[in-house]
């Protein structure tokens, strides 16, 4: 048996080699260029909300006094914070190595990022006069020397800290011969400043340059012999602390804590290794910066994340090419959806079908005289959303709509909000979910009013109903007449707003209840077909697996024989392959293109596939803190399009990393005789095809 430190992967670690898988694809030669770019800015993005969530999370826990070694899989809180910070290191160094190269490829297709020190002179014209029209009346600019209190930094906002070096003695104020303040790299500008272009080269700046070249323009109050800026930015804990003030609505209360989130601890301090150590030395004195708060050396510039906007300057040749999402066949857009779905279901797996179906259903169920109700869970919605525009339609059409809105959906609760408090003027119904547990199902149930009663149509999806990420996601959504599944959704629905009252359910699989011991008993059932020799396997695709108790049962499972295989794009605390623990499983992980989102679970059954969908991952706070959704697939095209959807994935051998005890994020190995597989590429070759045959 090969030795483990722990029968599990920490958490944040794996989390942290999902990462740097996504750092893999900015430096894949066979990725476009500038989607490479794009990569290390969701490498970025990703950092930046590890630390104002998980590692805010173990901070806590230290601060606390505490080991969290029972949460931790192990770990010492004390002890993971260091080796985070290690690794974060290493990583944020690579990153660097990787946007040099892909700086350096990018000179060899016409396109020049310059800084400050290597402007021609008519673009230095070019950059004074864009300052002066569209950058200094946008700066925020502060003089730290003889302030009583530090300012409070926003968080991940990134901030040029500026040192003077005085000529006057009467202008230095409290700190022998320099001046220190901060500039705020202003969010309304587009960090990159694309400049005329010169023959066939093309020029960019990046703002944070552009304001450097501009400096003098900024402190023409002062005489000075030098002046020197370079990049600091914080990362706050995002956690919010939600107040029991009675008086108060539930909006109130957590548009409170979005408030207060703004001043909420620090829990990471990345500045320029350039920086002078004069000046560093009184950035981390002012802020007063602790042993436990995580310093990060960083390059040049920092909100790498804004990368995931760098300009196409029209060259279309380096980046992906864009899909054009297709239809279901026999699932006709022109007609009514509502009677084709009476007839059978459907099922769209989005990018690779158009999310239009999923507006198109709830615009017909808008217009249409004889339905009378829609009701829908809404998590995050696109910034200017068709769902939402069609449920006020509903409204203004008489219909009864009910929209359970989840303010806590982290990082959206100002957008959902805002939401809320806009369809509430409208008037939608809203219910704001159950006390202490989130709402993260993706479900929508509409009631029509057919002959002597009431027929009921609607979906369940495994992703959120957002037309923007829908062209990046990759997502199931069945749309569904089946009256069992529906009426059930209806119960789940009366829960909501029923708290105490804990329903059954013969189809759905629901969260906080019900997942975590109907997967068990699948999972049982496979252990007991593998245990008197029969065929017995688990298929599973999710976003992360964390729940220690789940893998417990797939160790148990694997030592009867089961045969597992797992699609886990992002955390995985799960280690397989280890001989006596988990020899039967084998699990990858696709980082592509698109986003691996869904979540799929095939169960063997012997021979007759038990087939679901759902909005959980395997989490502990999946399984036991959220309203989850799970659905059994009942039409068997629909099921052997799951099976096979499952089975293009697992045979990917150009993007699949192997999960293994090394933890080193290894591509799988192809054999010379082997064709290549690119499971987001086959995919959409798939449904092509479908639409042929």
């Amino acid at each position: 048996m090969i030795k483990t430190k722990n029968e599990y992967v920490n958490r944040e670690i794996s989390w942290l080699h999902f990462n740097a898988r996504v750092l893999q694809e900015s430096a894949d030669k066979k990725v476009p260029l500038i989607d490479r770019l794009r990569f290390l800015g969701i490498f970025s993005n990703n950092l930046d909300e590890f630390f104002k969530v998980r590692y805010a999370t173990v901070k806590r826990i230290v601060d606390a006094g505490k080991t969290g070694k029972s949460v931790l899989g192990g770990e010492r809180a004390k002890d993971l914070l260091e080796e985070i910070t290690k690794i974060v290191i290493a990583q944020q160094a690579r990153s660097l190595e990787i946007f040099n190269s892909i700086e350096e490829e990018l000179k060899s297709e016409n396109i020049f990022i310059i800084d400050e020190n290597e402007l021609s002179e008519s673009q230095a014209e070019f950059i004074r006069d864009y300052f002066f029209k569209k950058v200094n009346q946008e700066l925020m600019t502060i003089i730290l020397n003889d302030l009583t209190e530090f300012p409070l930094l926003k968080d991940t906002a990134a901030y040029l800290a500026v040192k003077i070096v005085m000529t006057n003695s009467e202008q230095v104020g409290t700190t022998g011969g320099n001046r220190y303040a901060l500039i705020e790299i202003p969010k309304g500008i587009d960090r990159f400043i694309v400049l005329p272009k010169e023959g066939d080269k093309n020029y960019i700046i990046i703002l944070d340059d552009l304001i450097r070249f501009c400096l003098d323009s900024v402190f023409t109050m002062f005489e000075f012999e030098s002046i020197t800026a370079h990049m600091i930015k914080i990362t706050r804990d995002a956690e919010l602390d939600i107040d029991n003030d009675l008086t108060k609505s539930f909006i109130q209360k957590i548009s409170t804590s979005v408030e207060h989130r703004k001043i909420s601890d620090p829990v990471r301090f990345v500045y320029d290794k350039q920086i002078d150590k004069d000046t560093l030395q009184f950035l981390k004195e002012k802020m007063n910066i602790v042993d436990t708060d995580s310093v990060i050396p960083g390059g040049r510039y920092h909100n790498r994340r804004d990368y995931m906007g760098f300009p196409s300057l029209g060259r279309n040749d380096l980046m992906y090419d864009k899909i054009e999402p297709l239809p279901v066949k026999g699932f006709g857009m022109e007609g009514s959806l509502l009677e084709l779905i009476a007839q059978k279901d459907y099922m769209i797996y989005t990018p690779y079908h158009t999310f239009s179906y999923v507006t198109k259903f709830l615009r017909e169920a808008a217009l249409d005289p004889q339905v009378r109700s829609i009701k829908i869970t809404v998590y995050r919605l696109a910034n200017d959303s068709q769902i939402a525009s069609a449920l006020v339609n509903a409204v203004k059409n008489g219909k009864q709509v009910t929209v359970q809105i989840e303010l806590q959906a982290r990082f959206d609760e100002q957008a959902n909000i805002n939401y809320a408090n806009q369809l509430q003027a409208e008037g939608v119904r809203l219910i704001f979910g159950v006390p202490g547990l989130k709402v993260h199902s993706k479900i929508c149930l509409v009631e029509r009013e057919e002959g002597d009663g009431i027929k009921r149509y609607g979906f369940v999806s495994t992703g959120n109903f957002n037309e923007s990420t829908a062209k990046i996601y990759t997502d199931y959504t069945l749309f569904t007449a089946h009256e069992g599944i529906l009426k059930e959704m209806n119960k789940v629905f009366d829960f909501f707003e029923t708290n105490y009252k804990i329903n059954k359910y013969k189809h759905l699989v629901v969260s906080p209840h019900y997942t975590k011991s109907k997967f068990i008993k699948l999972i049982d059932n496979e252990i007991a077909n593998a245990l008197v020799g029969k065929e017995a396997y688990v298929k599973i695709k999710m976003n992360s697996f964390t729940s220690y108790k789940m893998v417990d049962k797939l160790y148990e499972a694997s030592r009867a024989g089961v045969k597992i295989q797992l699609i886990i794009r992002g955390v995985c605390c799960l280690i397989p392959g280890v001989e006596g623990m988990s020899e039967n499983i084998e699990a990858i992980s696709v980082v592509d293109k698109f986003l691996e989102h869904p979540r799929l679970f095939i169960f063997g059954n012997q021979g007759d596939p038990k087939v679901y969908i759902s909005s959980a991952d395997w989490m502990t706070r999946n399984l036991d803190f959220r309203v989850e959704v799970g659905c059994p697939i009942y039409d068997n095209d629909i099921k052997q399009e799951l099976l096979d959807t499952f089975d293009i994935s697992w045979k990917d051998n150009l993007k699949a990393r192997i999960f293994s005890d090394k933890q080193d994020n290894a591509y799988r190995e192809r054999d010379a005789s082997e064709p290549e597989i690119r499971s987001q590429f086959e995919l959409y070759y798939y449904y092509q095809n479908k639409l042929k045959s």
